[in-house]
């Protein structure tokens, strides 16, 4: 069994701006880079067994504000971002790799809340890892099941 772990900035309740860094073409794992999820017709849409974890953090209008002008950075040059494969490598030795314009998903998040100035974690967003979310007291789980079961809460 293949787990594939992910983490997306996602800007609403219903799940219609989702944003990472992953798969751009959902049968094929190796060409990455950014992307905007669709539930029903994205990656996920061929894997209907996905299950997923979705936390909120209570953030100011503000700092929303600063989320989409960082978040509208990354949309406008989409074509320029690669997958930081490397950096996961990275992760395990605990040592950050960093290139310009490329991201892997937990890293990416982390970086958007870094440059919003939502500091969540003493290090580094390239050391980020999704077990990072789920230890953050900050963060509260709103939803934990298979995807395709999530309903929106007012």
């Amino acid at each position: 069994m293949i787990s594939r772990v992910e983490s997306y900035v996602i800007m609403n309740r219903e799940l219609s701006e989702m944003y990472s860094f992953g798969r751009k073409h959902p049968r094929n794992p190796l060409h990455g880079g950014f992307v905007k999820e669709d539930v029903a017709t994205g990656t996920f849409s061929k894997f209907p067994d996905t299950t997923c974890v979705i936390y909120e953090l209570k953030v100011s209008e503000r700092e929303i504000e600063k989320m989409k002008r960082v978040l509208h950075i990354f949309i406008r040059s989409q074509k320029k971002f690669l997958y930081n494969i490397l950096g996961v490598i990275g992760i395990a030795l605990q040592e950050p790799v960093e290139f310009s314009n490329s991201y892997f998903c937990s890293q990416f998040v982390a970086e958007i809340l870094q440059r919003s100035g939502i500091k969540l974690w003493d290090k580094l967003p390239a050391l980020v890892t999704p077990d990072d979310f789920r230890k953050c007291s900050q963060l509260m789980l709103i939803y934990e099941g298979k995807l395709c079961h999530y309903e929106p809460r007012e």
